[in-house]
């Protein structure tokens, strides 16, 4: 119990910041939809090249800091926090110059895959006036994980919903009364994200509590080299962007089946389902990295191993609530959407197999936290790639057009992809050496005799 009360008091508040970023979201889309159905389909593209291509690669990356800072944090190595906070940071300013680049050059990608030119346009304009979001992402990131990783999560609760609250009149300035139209709402976007990063710096600066992402050497004297960031890194992002990516390619081959106009309507219902399940099981996931690396950190492999054990049982229990509440709302649910009665009744035979894939999404999402947090994001990348891409895909292909499943039958894959990626790492964590993965925390967080001049050494001590 006192465990789970623990781990209560770092989800309960990443809860809630899930849910008013999915608020955050749903005011960018009404305000697209108030412009228009040209304006809605294009932002919604930009949208959706912008997660694929930009952010999803960005807090990829920034993951790759988590197992370090919460090891560090375990180990009481205040320094080794704000050292690899000033890399990550100096490393996703790097990424977004390509990104950029790309955002500025999308039109001939976009046309080169059949989308309409005029929609096209529409959508280069939104991301380019998103490109200074991408910039404040790459301070966003991976300060969300340089607090998380000190167990302080309530200060981003709390700066989130300051945000959101600026978010609505801040749209309704720049796009209606400035008349700015998609370039507003793209600008007011990235407000958001600037009032956040604004919030957390000034809680940072006056806080007592908190270590300080600017204290300790400069970047180019870190007493750590960067090669373990890098390494971390690296699978992080495939880790990521291969889950991601899945879920866009699912949209995708929706415009081939049958029926396509229903197919992609009723999937957009699906996927603002999932997104908002999925707020749950991503909050139990950064819960789980901060507190199994942070006893993996302080030498503690047996409380780490019982973290896990309670981890994937609160997982399990999240998956059965989710799926429950599929089979219970699914005759109303697609009614807050759309009145469009071959779009509701699609939905409503869809969505207790969403709920199923839930029963495996949130195990294999918790999951996937713990070996985050014992620094196996590697483990975690090749999982997701053979679950997804060697099982999903093909059997989710295979359904949809040769067994003529159509939209149903892309979601068994998803299901079967859910299910094999959850069997896959709870096999992983069972078989675990929590003593050696002590051991390569002390390797991952050893920094060098310097370490002793630690400036925050009496801090939190």
């Amino acid at each position: 119990m006192e465990e789970l009360t623990s781990l209560g008091k770092i989800t309960f508040p990443l809860v809630i910041s899930g849910l008013i970023f999915y608020s955050k979201s749903l005011i960018s889309m009404l305000f697209l939809g108030h412009l228009g159905n040209i304006e809605l389909a294009g932002g919604s593209l930009a949208m959706g090249f912008a997660n694929i291509t930009g952010y999803s690669v960005m807090n990829g990356l920034a993951m790759g800091m988590e197992p370090i800072c919460c090891q560090a944090f375990g180990a009481k190595k205040w320094t080794v926090l704000s050292q690899t906070f000033k890399q990550t940071l100096c490393l996703l300013l790097l990424a977004a110059i390509p990104i950029t680049l790309l955002w500025l050059n999308m039109e001939p990608i976009l046309l080169s895959i059949g989308q309409d030119k005029t929609i096209i346009s529409v959508a280069k304009v939104f991301l380019t006036y998103s490109i200074p979001e991408l910039l404040a992402q790459a301070l966003l990131s991976p300060l969300k994980i340089f607090l998380r990783a000190q167990s302080l999560t309530l200060p981003f609760t709390l700066s989130a919903t300051w945000a959101t609250i600026l978010h609505l009149p801040i749209n309704y300035f720049l796009t209606i009364y400035l008349d700015l139209g998609v370039r507003g709402i793209a600008l007011a976007s990235a407000c958001n994200t600037l009032n956040l990063n604004l919030a957390l710096l000034v809680y940072l600066f006056f806080t007592e509590t908190a270590i300080k992402p600017w204290d300790g050497q400069v970047v180019t004297k870190c007493y750590r080299d960067w090669q373990s960031l890098v390494t971390l890194m690296i699978p992080s992002v495939f880790s990521v962007c291969l889950e991601w990516w899945w879920y866009e390619i699912m949209v995708l081959l929706c415009g081939l089946i049958n029926n396509p106009q229903t197919s992609v309507a009723a999937m957009g219902i699906l996927m603002q389902t999932t997104g908002l399940l999925y707020v749950f099981p991503h909050s139990l996931r950064s819960s789980l990295s901060i507190r199994v690396g942070q006893e993996l950190g302080a030498e503690a492999p047996a409380q780490a191993r019982q973290i896990t054990i309670i981890g994937l049982i609160t997982a399990m229990v999240c998956g059965l609530l989710s799926f429950t509440f599929t089979i219970a709302v699914k005759d109303v649910w697609g009614k807050l959407y759309t009145h469009e009665a071959q779009v509701l009744a699609l939905t409503k035979v869809v969505l207790p197999i969403l709920g199923f894939c839930e029963l495996g999404n949130c195990p294999q999402t918790a999951a996937c936290g713990i070996l985050v947090g014992s620094a196996r994001p590697n483990v975690g990348a090749c999982i997701n790639f053979c679950s997804f891409y060697l099982v999903g895909l093909p059997i989710a292909a295979y359904a949809a057009f040769k067994l003529k499943m159509d939209l149903l039958g892309l979601w068994f894959g998803l299901a079967a992809a859910q299910a094999t990626c959850m069997c896959m790492m709870i096999c992983t964590l069972v078989f675990t050496d929590w003593n050696y993965q002590a051991k390569r925390a002390k390797e991952l967080t050893q920094g060098t005799e310097d370490h002793k001049k630690d400036l925050e050494a009496n801090l939190l001590s």
